[in-house]
C-alpha cells in the first residue's frame, strides 16, 4: 500500500513503566513516504487531529497545551494557548470551520474562535470528583449533536459524561445512570480507585452519528453504552454479543456514511489483544473489520474525511500501526520507529 495521504501519530511516553521511557511527541508520515518524521520531540502528546476541511491545519495536544500545525505537519507552534496543561482532545465544530474545542486534564474545556491560533479557557464545567486516581481526569473525547451546534457531550476519564447545550459555557453532569449500571455484578471494576463504579466512569470515547442525532454512543471500560435522553438514562449496547473483548477505546462515524461506525475494542487498558469493529446498522450489530494481530491494546482509530476506504488503527505498545486504502481488503503495518511506547491518537488526512 502506498500512503496516498499523511497519517498522524500522538505518543505519550511510558504509561505504567517509569523505568522503560519512551519517545514522546508527534510522528508524521507524509503522503508517498515510507519513513515516520519525528516533529514535537519533547511533549506527550495524547491527541492529533486532522482539520475536517482544511487538511493543511493539524492539532495536537500535549502536557504543554495545544500545537498546530498549518503545513500538513511539516513544522509545529505552539498556539497562543493560556496554560501549560494536558489536552487529550479536539473537536471542530460541524457548521463554523473556524470554532475548535480542546478537551484538557483535569477537567477542563477551552475554546479557538480563530482555526486555533488563539484559545480561552471556558467556566469550570463543575464536575464532581467521583473516583480517586492516580492521575487526574481528563476530557477524552467530544461529539457535538448535528443538529444543535451548542450542544456537546464529553467522555471524562475517570468521571463518567458531561453536556453542554451552549458551547462550552456550561455543562450538565449525565453520569446518574452509569453509576446506577454499575451496581450490577457483570458491570463493577475497581482497579486503581476507591470505588467499583470505576470502570463505568472510565469514558474513553463518545460519537453522534448524523443518521441518529438524538442518539449518543460512550466507549468505557466495560463496553458500549447508548443514550436517547440526552444522558438521563444508558442502555447497554452488550457489544460482547460480537466481540470476545468489549474494553471500548475508541468510536468514530463515519464521515461519509451516518450508518458506519467503528470500535476499538480490546481486553484491557494493558493487554496485548484487540481489534477495530464496524457496525452499518448505526451500531446495532457489529462484525471484526480489521484483518491483523495487534500485540497491544487499540487505542486509536483514524477515518479519512474525504475517503471511506482508509482507515488506521494505533495499539498501544511498541508503536503498532496499520492501514487499509482498499476498505478493510488488505492491511499494510506502518511500525513507528523504535523507541516509541504508547501511541494515543492517530489522525490521517
Amino acid at each position: 500500500m502506498t500512503a496516498k495521504s499523511t497519517v498522524y501519530a500522538g505518543i505519550a511516553g511510558y504509561v505504567g513503566r517509569p523505568d522503560q521511557r519512551g519517545l514522546v511527541g508527534v510522528f508524521v508520515r507524509p503522503a508517498g513516504s515510507e519513513a515516520w518524521e519525528h516533529k514535537i520531540t519533547d511533549h506527550e502528546t495524547f491527541a492529533v487531529n486532522v482539520h475536517p476541511t482544511d487538511p493543511d491545519v493539524v492539532f495536537a495536544g500535549t502536557s504543554d497545551g495545544v500545537y498546530r500545525s498549518t503545513d500538513r505537519g511539516k513544522t509545529f507552534q505552539r498556539a497562543n494557548f493560556p496554560d501549560k496543561t494536558q489536552i487529550w482532545s479536539f473537536l471542530v465544530d460541524a457548521g463554523n470551520p473556524k470554532l475548535i474545542y480542546a478537551g484538557a486534564s483535569p477537567i477542563a474545556v477551552y475554546r479557538s474562535e480563530d482555526c486555533g491560533e488563539t484559545w480561552r479557557r471556558m467556566p469550570d464545567p463543575g464536575m464532581p470528583d467521583r473516583a480517586v486516581m492516580p492521575f487526574a481526569c481528563r476530557v477524552m473525547r467530544m461529539a457535538q449533536h448535528p443538529k444543535q451546534p451548542g450542544t456537546i457531550y464529553a467522555a471524562l476519564e475517570v468521571n463518567g459524561v458531561m453536556r453542554t447545550t451552549d458551547g462550552g459555557e456550561s455543562w450538565t453532569d449525565c453520569s446518574k445512570d452509569l453509576i446506577r449500571l454499575a451496581q450490577l455484578p457483570h458491570l463493577k471494576s475497581k482497579i486503581v480507585s476507591d470505588t467499583y463504579n470505576e470502570g463505568m466512569l472510565d469514558g474513553h470515547a463518545i460519537a453522534i452519528s448524523p443518521a441518529e442525532p438524538d442518539k449518543v454512543i460512550l466507549a468505557v471500560r466495560m463496553g458500549l453504552f447508548e443514550t436517547t435522553d440526552g444522558g438521563e438514562s444508558w442502555q447497554d449496547m452488550e457489544v460482547g454479543r460480537f466481540s470476545p473483548t468489549t474494553y471500548g477505546r475508541d468510536i468514530k462515524v463515519s464521515p461519509q456514511d451516518g450508518n458506519t461506525l467503528y470500535s476499538a475494542l480490546s481486553v484491557a487498558a494493558a493487554s496485548k489483544d484487540g481489534g477495530v469493529y464496524r457496525s452499518t446498522d448505526k451500531g446495532a450489530t457489529w462484525k471484526r473489520f480489521d484483518k491483523v494481530q495487534v500485540h497491544g491494546t487499540v487505542m486509536s482509530i483514524a477515518l479519512h474525511d474525504r475517503d471511506p476506504n482508509q482507515v488506521y488503527l494505533g495499539a498501544r505498545y511498541d508503536g503498532e500501526v496499520f492501514g487499509t486504502e482498499d476498505g478493510g481488503n488488505s492491511w499494510q503495518s506502518l511500525p513507528l520507529p523504535p523507541g516509541v511506547k504508547d501511541i494515543y491518537s492517530l489522525a490521517v488526512g
